[in-house]
């Protein structure tokens, strides 16, 4: 083997992995949806969670990146531990998928139609099909379509060249030896987890080992023990995944280490046990392509049936090794891990989103009960809660703004960019809830009733803010078009209450039944009570925007109040309701 067969194997190796990564990115893209109804549907059943795990990692083609994610969803909350581990077993097998379609190339017939299954036979014509979706069509989806025939192609290009550069290490004897070395059992098994550490894919791992296995000097006495290192190898990637994440989400990375060790050190004790006894002969046979997909196949499989009954043991263990800190640890709301399948990362900003709108929902409504009888327990539990709609506000802003910077639909930029508008909505109500307790402290600081008309004015006013809320509130958390467009009519009420409070208000202190302080407290509620009917509004009015595709909220309402047969209806039935 000679240098220009070296660079050879070092470009086809390159191709391979880069195909490898390609395709694998976009079968991501491409199936995010999918994923994502994959994981609305999870349960804690074993059976569920292990065929969630095997049919994700088959989709993507690395349980790596399934178990990189799934430490991002244990971090997220969207999972528990006992699922992860589930999904872990599951996408030890779903990995297997890649050696079978690797070893296709390892065909060799003179039958038309078994040649044509062949990937030389076919790989150019997905490479056209999908260098046309990808270059000339503008539909995202087509497009993924187009990156995932092109990376299959460019790795089974780089898997054959690497084949072929490598055909002369059959003559070298180093080669020979080296391969000879690995029969020894503890060798193979630290030769593939190294290799696989280093790449951070037990399927390229395997790929190579099958494009090496056609010198014809690979057995399987050597190429088994590999195989099982190499699962032991992928555990490296999770591990680095899992560093600066919760306790759980480290737990599940100790799982993916734990299991395939365990699941290692049996198999391989029994394989050694059974050759010394036995002698088994196929051991110095060639590995073939075909016979490493069955071996890798065969030893996942072996794996999760072994440790799927003792999945307790499992998650019991790994929680003696990384066990619960003194202090209560804050859980990430929302991680970075989950960008690399966007339309899982969206869900999660819509239930962050659904927390947040529900948190300052609760501030207003407490705040409202404060201005009857205000309690140091209430004063602290809103402006708790206004803290957390703060938080909420910076992070899902932050995270949103990263997750457009991603490549998403055009639906999920539509969604993301109304979860981005809609948050500061809810930072403000909360701000009116604060607003509101200050109010009610002061007066009851400084001893300042309201006369019992203005007392009754304000309960007036009150219920309707608390009615417009629920609207509001209901027409996001439910996407309900029907609550949206009972807003701005109760709306415009409001604003009619508040104008007629105001002119009340000045004939009290004309005849002398208000103070003056107590007036500028009264002003300021208005003042707050309008303003959170006003983020109500907009918030409704951007739901109404989403379901007729247009993002002119100003534009929507006034068309709404000019030229709706359904506004005057509800407004008559509003203001009858909250009448002075």
């Amino acid at each position: 083997m000679d240098i220009f067969n070296m660079l050879t194997m070092i470009g086809g190796l390159s191709l391979f992995l880069f195909g490898m990564t390609f395709m694998g990115q976009a079968l991501e893209r491409r199936a995010g949806e999918s994923l994502r109804l994959l994981l609305g549907r999870l349960t804690t059943g074993r059976a569920a969670g292990l065929f969630t795990g095997l049919c994700v990692t088959a989709v993507i083609q690395s349980s790596s990146a399934t178990t990189v994610m799934v430490v991002g969803f244990v971090n997220s909350g969207l999972m528990s531990l006992k699922q992860a581990i589930n999904v872990i077993m599951g996408a030890n097998i779903g990995t297997t998928v890649t050696a079978w379609i690797l070893s296709l190339s390892g065909i060799d017939s003179g039958n038309l139609f078994i040649r044509l299954l062949k990937p030389s036979s076919f790989t150019p014509v997905l490479a056209l099909y999908g260098i046309i979706l990808f270059m000339f069509v503008k539909d995202t989806k087509k497009k993924d379509t187009g990156a995932i025939f092109l990376g299959f192609a460019t790795l089974m290009f780089g898997m054959e060249t690497m084949s072929g550069a490598v055909s002369g290490l059959s003559e070298i004897p180093a080669f020979q030896n080296l391969f000879i070395l690995f029969k020894n059992p503890v060798l193979g098994v630290m030769a593939g987890a190294v290799l696989t550490a280093v790449i951070q894919s037990s399927s390229a791992s395997v790929g190579i080992l099958q494009a090496l296995a056609a010198t014809g000097q690979v057995s399987y006495g050597a190429a088994i023990p590999i195989i099982m290192g190499q699962n032991i190898g992928t555990c490296v990637t999770a591990l680095i995944s899992s560093i600066g994440a919760n306790k759980n989400a480290r737990r599940a990375a100790m799982v993916h280490l734990s299991f395939n060790v365990i699941g290692t050190a049996v198999w391989l004790g029994l394989f050694c046990l059974i050759n010394a006894v036995f002698r088994l002969p196929f051991l110095n046979l060639p590995a073939s392509l075909f016979g490493i997909a069955v071996s890798h196949s065969v030893f996942n499989v072996l794996c999760t049936l072994l440790m799927l009954p003792l999945s307790g043991f499992l998650e019991s263990f790994v929680k003696k090794l990384v066990p619960d800190a003194k202090d209560p640890e804050i859980t990430a709301e929302l991680d970075d891990r989950l960008l690399t399948t966007p339309p899982i990362a969206l869900e999660r900003c819509r239930e962050v989103a659904a927390d947040m709108a529900q948190t300052a929902a609760l501030a207003l409504k407490e705040s409202l009960l404060a201005l009857k009888s205000c309690s140091p327990k209430t004063a602290a539990s809103i402006r708790k809660k206004e803290e957390k709609t703060d938080y909420y506000e910076d992070i899902l802003g932050t995270y949103l703004v990263k997750l457009s910077a991603c490549q998403i639909s055009a639906a999920d930029s539509t969604e993301a960019a109304k979860l981005l508008k809609l948050i500061g909505d809810f930072e403000r109500i909360s701000d009116h809830a604060v607003n509101l307790l200050e109010s009610a402290e002061e007066m009851q600081t400084k001893n300042l009733p309201f006369t019992d008309a203005a007392s009754h004015e304000l309960s007036v006013l009150c219920a309707a803010v608390e009615e417009i809320l629920n609207l509001s509130l209901k027409a996001f958390l439910e996407n309900d078009s029907d609550a949206a467009s009972m807003v701005e009519p109760l709306k415009q009420v409001i604003n009619q209450l508040k104008e007629q409070m105001r002119s009340r208000h000045i004939l009290r202190l004309q005849r002398g039944n208000c103070s003056t302080t107590a007036g500028f407290i009264w002003s300021d509620l208005l003042t707050d009570l309008e303003r959170t009917a006003e983020h109500c509004s907009n918030i409704a009015g951007c739901m109404t925007d989403i379901s007729q595709s247009t993002m002119n909220l100003h534009e929507s309402l006034r068309e709404f109040r000019e030229g709706s047969e359904d506004f005057l209806p509800i407004y008559n039935t509003y203001a009858g309701k909250y009448s002075l």
